[in-house]
C-alpha cells in the first residue's frame, strides 16, 4: 500500500465528514484511512465506520498518531487534523513533489476554510513564516499535514508522547536531521479557523510566537505555559468535572480508571489530577490527566511512621500548595467545572471551597469518620489520628459515597451512603480456581519479618508482589507489577496474604480467596479493613505474623472460603455502583 492517512479525533462529528469526503474524492485508491479516537462521546466513531476507516484507540495527538502508525500498512504516512479538508489532487500532488525532491519529511501550506480578509492574511503570513523558518531548521505543525515514510517514523521512535505541546515540531525536527525536509509548494490543505475564532488573532498569534521562539532555541513549550487546550469551547459539554485522586499505592488509581472510563462514556467532560503512581497509571490510559504533588506515608518495618511522614511532607508543603492550586485554578478558569470529585485527594477539596463548586467525596476512607462501630482500645490513638487526617483532607463535602464491603450504621444517611466496591472488569472476567500457591501482595516493601517467615516454610510456594523485582529466592518467587501476570496468579491462588489495602482485599473476596491481613502498624484504615475481614469470617487479622498464625490460617481456608461464598455480596459488574454515582453527580450539578 502506498499511503496511510492517520487522523487523531476527539468529538469531531462536525468536521470529520468533510475531511473523509474530500479524501474519497481524491481519485487515489492505494490508501487507507486510520482514525485514532480519544474516547469521543459524540458520533465520531459511527461516522468513521460509515466511511470504512480503521479505528484505533487515541489519546493526546502524539499518542493517537503513534497508535495509528503502528497499524498502518502504507509505505508513506500522512498525518492530518480532523478539521482539515484536502484540496483536489492533494494526495497525488504531495506524493509527486515529495518523491521528486527525494524528501524524508514534508508539510504542506494551508488555506482557511472560512473566508474573510483576516483569515486569508493570517494564513498566508503563517505559510510565509513557516517557509522562512524552514531555511534555518525543519519546522512545522500537525495542522499543516505531515508526510513521511513509515520506516523513518519507526527509526526515530514516532512522536514523543512525553511532550504535551509541540510534539509535531519535535517530530519534524528529528526526522529532518536524518533526511531532507521541505515545505511543499503545490498541494494546499484547507483548515478550520475555529481556534482563531475562539481565542482571537492576538492571543493565538502570541501563543504560537512564544512556542516557535522557544523551539528555535531548542527549548520546549508546555500546554500549561501557553494556557493551551486541545479541546474547543463550542464542543464542550455542560457536565464538566474535575476528578482528583490520591496517588499513594495503586488502589485509588485502579478503581478510578473504571470510574473515569464510565463517566467519559456517559458524556461527562473530565480533567483528572493525580500524583505519583496514580498519575503514571492513569496518564497511560486517558488524556487530560495532569500531575500534581501529593502526600505520602513513610513506612519502616511494616509500620507507618507519623513523625517522619509529617516531616517528609511538610518540607515541600508550601511549594506543593502553591503549585498545585495554581495549576488547578488556571485550568478551572478555562474549563469551568460544574463539579469536583475527590477520591481522598486534598487539593481538590481546597479548590472546591475556593471556587464554591460542589464537592463529591467518593472513597473507602470515610467509613472511619462517618460510621458507628466498635474498635479495640489498643487502636484508640491510631483511630484518633486517622479521623483527624480524614477530616483534614475532606471538609464538608456536599455528598459522600463510601466504597465498602462492611456496613456499620452511618451517622448521617441524608448526605452519606455506602456503595459496593469498584472491581476491575478483568477481575470479573477471571474464572478462579483453588491452586497451590499463596499470593502475597504488599503495598510497602518494608515487611522484612514476613519475608523471613516465608523462607522458613520451604514446602509452600509463595508468589510475592510489592518488592519491585523479578527473581526467585528458594520457595519465594518475586514479581514486579504487571497486570496480566498478577491476574493469572490471583485467580489460581489458594489464598492471599496482604496488608490491609482496601482494593486488593475486595478483589480477593470477589475471587473467593481467604485473606490473611497483616495491616501496616498504626495505619488505621488498613486495621479497620482487617478487623472486619475477621469479624465477617472471611479470613484473619493479625498485627504480626508467626509460624503458628500462618499454619492455623492455612488449616481453616475451607471455612473462610465457605463464609465468603455464602455471605459476601458478589456482583457480576459495577453497574449498580456506577449508576448511583451518576445519579449523585446529576443531582449535584442540577441543584
Amino acid at each position: 500500500m502506498k499511503i496511510s492517512i492517520i487522523i487523531p479525533t476527539y468529538n469531531e462529528e462536525e468536521y470529520l465528514p468533510d475531511l473523509l469526503t474530500s479524501i474519497q474524492r481524491q481519485g487515489f485508491d492505494d490508501k487507507e484511512v486510520i482514525i485514532a479516537d480519544a474516547h469521543s462521546v459524540d458520533s465520531t466513531i459511527e461516522i468513521a465506520e460509515s466511511f470504512g476507516c480503521k479505528i484505533v484507540q487515541g489519546g493526546l495527538p502524539a499518542t493517537g498518531r503513534n497508535n495509528g502508525a503502528e497499524v498502518a500498512e502504507g509505505e508513506l504516512l500522512l498525518f492530518l487534523d480532523a478539521d482539515s479538508v484536502l484540496t483536489n489532487n492533494y494526495i497525488s500532488s504531495a506524493i509527486e513533489e515529495f518523491e521528486f525532491y527525494n524528501l524524508g519529511i514534508a508539510i504542506t501550506q494551508i488555506v482557511p476554510l472560512e473566508k474573510g480578509f483576516i483569515n486569508q492574511i493570517s494564513h498566508e503570513f503563517a505559510n510565509y513564516m513557516t517557509k522562512q523558518i524552514s531555511h534555518i531548521k525543519p519546522h512545522g505543525a500537525g495542522c499543516y499535514g505531515i508526510l513521511t515514510y513509515k520506516s523513518l517514523h519507526e527509526k526515530v521512535g514516532g512522536f514523543d508522547e512525553n511532550i504535551d505541546f509541540g510534539e509535531d515540531t519535535d517530530y519534524i525536527e528529528r526526522i529532518g536531521k536524518i533526511s531532507r525536509f521541505k515545505v511543499l509548494d503545490n498541494p494546499r490543505l484547507l483548515i478550520s479557523t475555529r481556534r482563531l475564532e475562539e481565542e482571537g488573532l492576538r492571543d493565538i498569534s502570541m501563543k504560537y510566537a512564544r512556542s516557535t521562539a522557544k523551539q528555535l532555541v531548542g527549548r520546549k513549550a508546555t500546554l500549561e505555559e501557553l494556557d493551551y487546550s486541545f479541546e474547543h469551547g463550542s464542543k464542550r459539554k455542560q457536565n464538566r468535572i474535575f476528578y482528583s485522586l490520591c496517588g499513594e499505592g495503586l488502589g485509588h488509581a485502579i478503581r478510578s480508571a473504571v470510574v473515569i472510563e464510565y463517566l467519559i462514556k456517559e458524556g461527562y467532560d473530565l480533567i483528572v489530577f493525580a500524583s505519583d503512581r496514580a498519575y503514571q497509571y492513569l496518564s497511560n490510559k486517558f488524556e487530560n490527566v495532569y500531575e500534581i504533588s501529593g502526600f505520602n506515608t513513610v513506612y519502616e518495618n511494616n509500620r507507618a511512621r507519623y513523625k517522619k511522614t509529617f516531616i517528609y511532607n511538610m518540607k515541600d508543603a508550601p511549594s506543593d500548595l502553591r503549585n498545585n492550586i495554581s495549576k488547578m485554578y488556571k485550568l478551572a478558569r478555562k474549563f469551568k467545572p460544574n463539579l469536583i470529585i475527590s477520591d481522598f485527594e486534598f487539593y481538590a477539596n481546597l479548590l472546591s471551597h475556593i471556587l464554591r463548586i460542589p464537592l463529591l467525596s467518593i472513597d473507602n476512607m470515610h467509613v472511619i469518620t462517618e460510621a458507628k462501630y466498635d474498635s479495640p482500645a489498643k487502636y484508640a490513638r491510631d483511630k484518633i489520628f486517622a479521623e483527624a487526617v480524614v477530616h483534614a483532607f475532606i471538609q464538608k463535602a456536599d455528598r459522600t459515597l463510601i466504597y465498602s464491603y462492611f456496613y456499620p450504621p452511618l451517622k448521617n444517611e441524608d448526605t452519606t451512603r455506602y456503595v459496593d466496591p469498584i472491581i476491575r472488569d478483568e477481575i470479573y472476567a477471571l474464572k478462579p480456581r483453588k491452586g497451590k500457591h499463596v499470593l502475597v501482595y504488599q503495598t510497602s516493601d518494608s515487611n522484612s519479618q514476613l519475608i523471613e517467615l516465608m523462607k522458613n516454610n520451604p514446602e509452600q510456594e509463595f508468589i510475592v508482589y510489592g518488592f519491585h523485582k523479578d527473581e526467585r529466592d528458594e520457595n519465594v518467587l518475586y514479581r514486579s507489577f504487571q497486570e496480566q501476570q498478577l491476574f493469572n496468579d490471583f485467580k489460581d491462588a489458594k489464598c492471599v496474604i496482604t496488608n490491609g489495602g482496601f482494593s486488593f482485599i475486595t478483589e480477593a473476596l470477589q475471587l473467593e480467596k481467604p485473606v490473611l491481613s497483616i495491616p501496616v502498624n498504626k495505619q488505621y484504615e488498613q486495621i479497620l479493613n482487617a478487623m472486619f475481614i475477621e469479624r465477617l469470617g472471611y479470613g484473619e487479622h493479625h498485627d504480626k505474623i508467626n509460624q503458628n498464625i500462618l499454619d492455623n490460617f492455612l488449616k481453616n481456608l475451607d471455612v473462610y472460603r465457605k463464609n465468603i461464598r455464602e455471605n459476601y455480596h458478589k456482583n457480576s459488574d459495577n453497574k449498580e455502583t456506577l449508576e448511583i454515582l451518576k445519579k449523585t453527580i446529576d443531582e449535584l450539578i442540577n441543584t
